[in-house]
């Protein structure tokens, strides 16, 4: 698949590329794991010097020594002797960017906590050591989000305070989604668009295993996803269990129950039989799965939250992949997809409210975007954008079919909030899958 969007991210890497030849950078990338991290870094130093270093799992002097290879094939640097420690290896690389720019790219580097917890003390040392006379373009990229966080923002780590730029890579936008599946599928449909939405997210790693395999239209990209093969079966697992460790049932079955429509912390309470409030601020803050929505103008202290998860293919993973672990167990993967099918429809419902809501904030100049309820649940507004510069505002209603779309019962919704409109030049809309 050829490289698309992430402009503006390519410009920041520019910068700061073009910065190390005065002074040493230091960036740090966090994004998810097949966000597209690798091949982001990799567009951004081509045609430019740069060694590339991935760290694995494993004993540091085995590690030490691919990397004295690779330094030496790549950059011509000649590190002689059996270098058993990687402090050996980065001072090298430093004391050779006090006369060479280039950059250096450390991918997955939460995997150093593995293979010698001291290293993050050596590159702190080292780093101070060197960084005035160097001109090193120094990348740190990680995808275990949690880890990552402690790393470089937990003050009392040696790496806390040294970065020059920091980067969350997020996933592609709506517009680069509807352009890489107009690439593979010109005459795709709306229902095409939101299911490769609905699954992927927006995931570069995602969305190439649906076009390499030809995948394009809703239903082919059903059959990709519950074949016995499939990746989709097994990632949400595998992603997640490392971040989590032990306490992975607890999470596991949270996620859950948010993905199953259980979005407030009374209901899970209820259901897990425990105070929850603890482990859905982990999901939010540490792990940053899940956001805590509230009603658009509510107030700072308003308990009227609602939890959603924030990655489109957890999402979906949880809602129909997870719960199915008998049936997929028992091979009954015809009946998988059947499961889906049945659900699908009221699920993508959702999503679509979630896809106008990033299509807005792509397209419009708005400041704040949310939707609205009241407390007796009587009142509900799909989406609500807001331009605090203009003093304009959309109020809008989201609905898979246009019929199904009633105008005038959404401006009476909106009378019950028109204290908070009032200061707003208010436009009242509705949008459908055939506004995609």
């Amino acid at each position: 698949m050829k490289f698309y969007g992430r402009k503006k991210e390519l410009e920041i890497l520019e910068l700061n590329q073009v910065q190390s030849k005065k002074t040493a950078c230091f960036t740090v990338m966090i994004g998810r794991r097949r966000i597209g991290k690798t091949s982001l870094l990799l567009e951004s130093v081509k045609n430019k010097k740069y060694l590339y270093l991935f760290v694995s799992r494993k004993n540091e002097q085995l590690l030490c020594a691919q990397f004295q290879k690779e330094a030496q094939e790549v950059l011509g640097l000649q590190i002689f002797g059996s270098i058993t420690a990687f402090q050996d290896i980065f001072e090298q690389l430093l004391i050779y960017s006090t006369k060479e720019n280039f950059s250096l790219i450390i991918d997955e580097f939460q995997e150093f906590e593995y293979v010698n917890a001291a290293i993050f003390s050596d590159i702190q040392r080292l780093w101070d050591k060197y960084k005035d006379q160097s001109k090193l373009n120094f990348i740190a990229c990680g995808s275990i989000y949690s880890m990552m966080l402690k790393i470089f923002e937990n003050r009392k780590e040696p790496l806390f305070g040294r970065l020059t730029s920091k980067m969350v890579i997020q996933p592609f936008s709506v517009g680069v989604m509807k352009e890489i599946l107009k690439d593979y599928n010109p005459k795709y449909t709306p229902e095409d668009l939101l299911c490769m939405y609905a699954i992927t997210g927006g995931v570069a790693k995602y969305i190439t295993l649906l076009m390499e395999a030809g995948a394009t239209t809703e239903a082919a990209m059903f059959d990709l996803i519950t074949r016995p093969d499939s990746p989709f079966l097994v990632e949400g697992k595998d992603l997640l269990v490392s971040e989590f460790g032990r306490e992975y049932g607890t999470y596991f079955s949270l996620l859950q129950l948010i993905a199953s429509g259980k979005t407030t912390q009374t209901e899970m309470d209820s259901i897990v039989g425990k105070n929850t409030g603890a482990y859905l601020v982990n999901l939010e803050k540490e792990y940053s799965l899940i956001n805590k929505n509230k009603p658009m103008f509510a107030k700072p202290e308003s308990r009227k939250a609602r939890w959603s998860i924030s990655d489109n293919y957890m999402r979906f993973w949880f809602r129909f992949i997870y719960p199915s672990q008998s049936m997929i167990e028992l091979g009954k993967h015809e009946l998988l997809r059947e499961y889906i099918v049945q659900n699908y429809e009221q699920y993508s419902g959702l999503m679509l409210e979630k896809y106008f809501r990033e299509k807005l904030s792509e397209s419009e100049r708005i400041t704040a975007i949310g939707s609205y309820w009241d407390n007796k649940g009587e009142n509900e507004i799909d989406l609500i954008a807001i331009n605090d510069l203009d003093k304009t505002g959309i109020v809008a209603e989201v609905k898979r079919n246009p019929k199904k779309i009633n105008i005038d019962l959404l401006k009476i919704k909106a009378q019950t909030i028109q204290k908070e409109l009032s200061k707003y030049k208010v436009e009242v809309m509705g949008f459908s899958i055939k506004d995609m």
